[in-house]
């Protein structure tokens, strides 16, 4: 017969279910989730289809997080303690329902996945926001802190829908505590495979910036963001947390340590250059991306570092391992 007290504690598995499991930054999660030793369980990678290909021993499953019904089975079957909510869309096909789709996967989807998590007794909820809730606005502080109001402009889609998640999240705080929340509000995300919208600006022939406007970026590296789940999940956090390195980089600075050109032009001869773009449908960006490039938010990362205890690398050293990285033809 052992001799160890029958009281004493134990630590029984962890189930972490994420869904986005097949995106860019939804692989590397589950990959940081495989291989932390201090998440004991199983890890269900989840997305639209099924992830090609995941570390051993993660469950990977198709998962609709625009159906309801379907994200309440997957919760039910699964039984998690913790859900990890990364489905969004960030850059939206240019269609005419593309904005209804994204709002469907943005903010319908996380309402099915907290009342999913609500019905099946799930302790807590990891979400990706992002700073681009805040909105881009001409009176933004220099530094916004999480208790800033969220303002993200409706003519940005992916702003626009992080605002409302986020406004959600808030009346679900109120009414549902014990749903635990632990929410990051990245600032822009980089890595080595990194390709989006906002790295075209910096991979252009010549960089094209707004006159009088600074355009600062504050920078997390991909897998930064990803061992701040881990390590949030494994700390057993909640809270609202900037995620961002120390200092800025300015549009201008950027350029200079890509080696390129960069050009400032007035607002108003930009604008209308966009907006006869769009007109003829050429290039990615309308007349709105003056507001964006004028009026960067900037993250402070004090509560982050504080209260978290979350160190990422900084906004520079991020830069430098993105430019340096091994360019692929």
């Amino acid at each position: 017969m052992s001799d160890a007290p029958t009281d004493a504690p134990t630590t029984p598995p962890r189930t972490v279910l994420v869904t986005g499991a097949d995106g860019y930054l939804g692989r590397l999660v589950v990959q940081h989730l495989a291989a932390a030793p201090e998440i004991a369980g199983t890890v269900v990678a989840t997305d639209l289809r099924a992830p090609a290909s995941a570390p051993a021993g993660v469950v990977c499953a198709p998962l609709d997080v625009t159906d309801g019904n379907a994200v309440d089975a997957a919760v039910a079957k699964h039984r998690p303690d913790v859900v990890v909510h990364l489905a969004a869309i960030v850059t939206p096909p240019k269609t005419a329902d593309a904005r209804a789709i994204a709002h469907k996967v943005d903010v319908d989807g996380t309402r099915h996945v907290l009342e999913a998590c609500l019905a099946h007794g799930v302790g807590r909820v990891v979400v990706t926001s992002s700073g681009a809730a805040y909105g881009y606005h001409a009176d933004n502080p220099p530094r916004l802190r999480e208790d800033d109001p969220l303002r993200g402009n409706e003519v940005f889609a992916y702003a626009h829908h992080k605002r409302l998640v986020e406004e959600m999240l808030a009346d679900w705080r109120e009414r549902h505590p014990e749903l635990r929340q632990l929410i990051l509000r990245p600032g822009t995300i980089l890595g080595r495979t990194t390709k989006n919208q906002i790295t075209a600006i910096f991979e252009r022939p010549v960089v094209v910036g707004v006159k009088g406007a600074a355009t600062p970026f504050v920078f997390i590296w991909d897998e930064d963001v990803a061992s701040c789940i881990v390590q949030g999940i494994a700390e057993d956090k909640d809270g609202i947390y900037n995620l961002a390195g120390d200092g800025v980089m300015t549009l201008r600075e950027i350029a200079r340590a890509m080696g390129r050109p960069f050009v400032a032009l007035p607002p108003s001869a930009l604008r209308l250059a966009l907006g006869v773009l769009e007109r003829f449908n050429i290039g990615p960006y309308g007349p709105e991306q003056v507001m964006f490039l004028q009026y960067r938010p900037v993250l402070a990362n004090d509560r982050l570092k504080n209260e978290l205890g979350f160190r990422p690398r900084s906004t520079r050293d991020v830069f430098e391992l993105y430019r340096s990285r091994p360019r692929v033809a």
